[in-house]
C-alpha cells in the first residue's frame, strides 16, 4: 500500500495549493441480537479514492447542504451526512438526532485533502438498504465488534478512520448507550500524518515521539495505527495526557 492509496495526487496539482475541503460521515447504528451493529458499504474497486474499501455513508459537502442550513457550519455537515447517507443507502438518519464522535483533517501537504466531521446516528431497522451500484457495489449490516475482529483477520478492508471509529464505537453495548456517552464526550480532534519506512506503512496521531519531524523511527511515546500483512493496529504507549486515545471513552 502506498502514499497514493489514501491521497492520489492530481498530476497537475502540488500538494501545497490543495484546501481541505468540508466532508461528513455517518456511522449508522441499530441495536441487534448480539449486540451494536452498523452499516458498511464497500465502494467500487475502479474508484481512485478508497476503491474497494469498506467504509461508512459520507463525502463532501454540497452547495446545498450550505443553503439549507443558512451557512451554519454544524447544521450543513449534519444536513450532508443524512443526503450522503439517503443517496449511498437508502437510509436517511435525522441531523437532529446525530452524535459527533470525532473530526478528523487530513494533514497538509497530502495531495486530497478533507475535513471530515464523523457522525453516529441511529436509523430504522426495518428500513431496507438500497445502494446505486455505481459507486457503492456492496452493503451489509455488520455487529462493530465482529467487524473489528474480521479485520485484525484480514478479511475486511478499511482505512485509518474507519478502522480508529469501529474500534471506538465497539466499546458500547447498545445504541443507547453510545448516544448518551458521546454527547458528553469531547469529540476527538484528529490530525494524522502519513508515513512510510522499512516497508512499513503507518499513520502517527499527535502525541507520538515521531508525529513532529515525521521519522517513525524516533524512539519515545507512540500513537499510530499500522498497517501489518493488510492489518491495521492501533498504539497507544505512554502518550502525554493532552493527547488522549482514540479509541475508548
Amino acid at each position: 500500500m502506498t502514499r497514493e492509496s489514501f491521497f492520489p495526487r492530481p498530476d497537475n496539482q502540488s500538494p501545497e495549493e490543495v484546501q481541505a475541503r468540508p466532508a461528513s460521515t455517518v456511522v449508522l447504528l441499530r441495536d441487534g441480537a448480539d449486540g451494536l451493529e452498523t452499516l458498511l458499504l464497500r465502494r467500487n474497486k475502479a474508484l481512485l479514492f478508497a476503491g474497494g474499501y469498506w467504509v461508512f455513508p459520507g463525502g463532501a459537502l454540497e452547495p446545498q447542504d450550505w443553503e439549507q442550513a443558512a451557512g451554519d457550519e454544524d447544521r450543513a455537515t449534519r444536513l450532508a451526512a443524512a443526503r450522503e447517507a439517503g443517496e449511498e443507502s437508502g437510509l436517511r438518519p435525522c441531523p437532529d438526532e446525530m452524535v459527533l464522535i470525532s473530526h478528523w483533517t487530513t494533514p497538509v501537504n497530502e495531495a486530497k485533502r478533507f475535513s471530515t466531521w464523523i457522525y453516529a446516528a441511529p436509523v430504522d431497522s426495518e428500513t431496507e438498504v438500497v445502494i446505486d451500484g455505481s459507486e457503492i457495489h456492496d452493503s451489509r449490516w455488520v455487529n462493530v465488534a465482529a467487524a473489528v475482529a474480521e479485520h485484525h483477520a484480514g478479511e475486511l478492508g478499511v482505512l485509518p478512520p474507519t478502522y480508529v471509529t469501529l474500534c471506538h464505537v465497539a466499546q458500547y453495548r447498545n445504541v443507547a448507550e453510545l448516544l448518551a456517552r458521546e454527547l458528553v464526550r469531547p469529540p476527538g480532534e484528529v490530525l494524522p500524518r502519513f508515513c512510510h519506512g522499512d516497508g512499513t506503512v503507518f499513520v502517527m496521531f499527535r502525541g507520538d515521539a515521531g508525529y513532529d519531524s515525521g521519522d517513525g523511527s524516533v524512539h519515545g511515546a507512540r500513537h499510530r495505527a499500522t498497517l501489518r500483512d493488510g492489518r491495521w493496529h492501533y498504539e497507544y504507549e505512554n502518550v502525554a495526557p493532552e493527547f488522549p486515545c482514540l479509541i475508548g471513552s
